[in-house]
């Protein structure tokens, strides 16, 4: 790789930015991460060999991109901003072999990618606020799972992917990410590692793969239907948020209070206020429900 910048210093970054005519887009969210110790850690993080096919979302002008190439990785880069492209394959990364750009918004660019290559060994990236969160469940919904994988995002949505029952922060996004991964929260970045400096706090989240997940695989589109009922209205009952979702429709009624007695989940409850096993019996519980319909039809 024959690209050297100093992406620590933020008159460089001006200086290219200058150069190319371009300027950081709000609309992106756009900060570049200045502290290379910051970035060396979140390698580590990521656990890599140079045997292995990374993902990365938003790569910006490539500080972390650099590093991924240095380690040896096949790095698949998705950028949406046309200048930033431009620098990433003319003036980068562009004479280096293990580095391919895809163009465009990686929500709609990443599933044709998929569909031809299958599951990469990590997906990687600095995630704006905006979409930080949509691009995850977009990834895992799916069923693009990685052994591992490790994203900047803003403490908020962070804390979220970690929640635990009973935490304000717990929602449907928190039990889809949780389902297939172990999520932790590997450190905190403070805003002054960026430029230009945001009026939001950073954390690094790392993902793994588990093992087996939590949910049964013969009943995953179920569940993921009663969790985005059952968070739809956050101050709604348990009970009134299946009547008005997509289980009401399905069950009718009579078929939600059978579920709920069958579960053992309070109708007056509210989803914030379920663990685990009570997501996972309402889910078992439908499924139980529709089977037994079906057969006395």
């Amino acid at each position: 790789m024959s690209w050297k910048f100093a992406y620590d210093s933020p008159t460089a970054i001006t200086k290219l930015l200058e150069v190319h005519g371009l300027s950081m887009s709000k609309k992106f969210g756009q900060n570049f991460l200045l502290s290379r110790q910051v970035r060396e850690h979140i390698v580590d993080e990521m656990k890599i060999d140079d045997s292995m096919k990374v993902w990365e979302i938003g790569p910006g002008i490539g500080s972390l991109t650099a590093h991924l190439l240095e380690a040896g990785c096949m790095v698949t880069a998705f950028e949406i901003d046309h200048g930033f492209c431009r620098i990433l394959s003319d003036e980068a990364f562009g004479d280096d072999e293990n580095f391919r750009l895809i163009e465009g918004d990686a929500l709609k660019t990443w599933e044709k990618l998929f569909k031809v290559e299958g599951t990469p060994d990590r997906i990687c990236g600095n995630l704006p606020y905006n979409v930080g969160s949509v691009c995850i469940a977009k990834l895992i919904e799916g069923k693009c799972l990685p052994q591992k994988m490790v994203y900047t995002l803003q403490k908020e949505v962070a804390d979220r992917l970690c929640a635990q029952p009973g935490d304000k922060e717990w929602s449907s996004f928190t039990l889809l990410a949780q389902m297939d991964y172990v999520v932790k929260s590997a450190f905190s970045i403070n805003s002054g590692a960026f430029y230009p400096v945001p009026n939001v706090t950073s954390s690094v989240i790392t993902m793994d793969k588990r093992e087996k997940p939590l949910v049964d695989p013969s009943l995953r589109d179920l569940f993921l239907m009663v969790i985005r009922d059952l968070f739809a209205q956050r101050r709604k009952t348990v009970k009134n948020n299946l009547l008005s979702g997509k289980t009401g429709a399905i069950i009718g009624k009579l078929g939600v209070d059978d579920v709920l007695e069958s579960s053992g989940v309070l109708p007056g409850k509210r989803a914030e206020q379920l663990d685990w096993a009570q997501f996972i019996a309402i889910s078992e519980a439908i499924s139980n429900y529709r089977a037994k319909n079906l057969s006395d039809n």
